[in-house]
């Protein structure tokens, strides 16, 4: 079942209070790992999110930076996208390994049936969705994304979005993720988490 939270009112409207997000975090017995398409804000949200939470924070596509000792472009130009998703994949299982920890994913992690099954399996998955205003704004300032080379950037983020979307659906959480303060949308978060557990 999908929990979708609106977009609610002013930063910290609602916003839980130590004792609650203590209460919540003692609850989540598994990693919770972010899942969305690029540029919805899911490294920043999750460490805001890991902090507020006090876990642990990865982001997926740094820890394969790490690992292949080369940036994610290259690793698509030298060895091609399905080698690139087959040591993502590893990477996530990884982390999955780790307890009490926020795990932002790169965009099309979820989308390949084993990182997703892998995912579901041992994290709680959490979609941040985005209109694709949103999106097509803040992918522009960022070239290093191999996917949005050489084409019309409205064009590529649009058709993906409606492509991907059908995979991020089967998280069981969705919370929108808009041109709001960060803040708004960890608290969306928190509460939808606090609902689902």
């Amino acid at each position: 079942m999908n929990i979708e939270q609106p977009n609610g009112g002013p930063e910290n409207a609602g916003a839980p209070d130590d004792a609650t997000i203590k209460a919540l975090a003692g609850r989540v017995t598994r990693p919770l790992v972010l899942v969305g398409m690029m540029g919805v804000g899911k490294s920043t949200i999750g460490r805001k999110l890991a902090q507020l939470l006090g876990f642990h924070f990865a982001d997926a596509d740094d820890e394969i930076i790490k690992a292949a000792q080369m940036p994610i472009a290259e690793i698509f130009d030298q060895f091609g996208e399905d080698y690139f998703r087959d040591g993502e994949r590893r990477v996530i299982a990884r982390l999955l390994e780790g307890h009490n920890c926020v795990i932002a994913t790169g965009g099309g992690a979820f989308v390949q049936d084993d990182t997703r099954a892998i995912i579901r399996e041992k994290g709680i998955p959490i979609w941040l969705d985005s209109d694709i205003e949103t999106l097509v704004e803040r992918v522009s300032r960022n070239n290093k994304r191999p996917l949005l080379r050489g084409g019309d950037v409205r064009e590529i983020v649009t058709r993906m979005k409606a492509q991907r979307d059908p995979a991020y659906a089967q998280a069981p959480i969705k919370v929108m993720s808009d041109t709001g303060p960060h803040g708004e949308t960890v608290n969306r978060i928190l509460e939808a988490l606090d609902q689902w557990l």
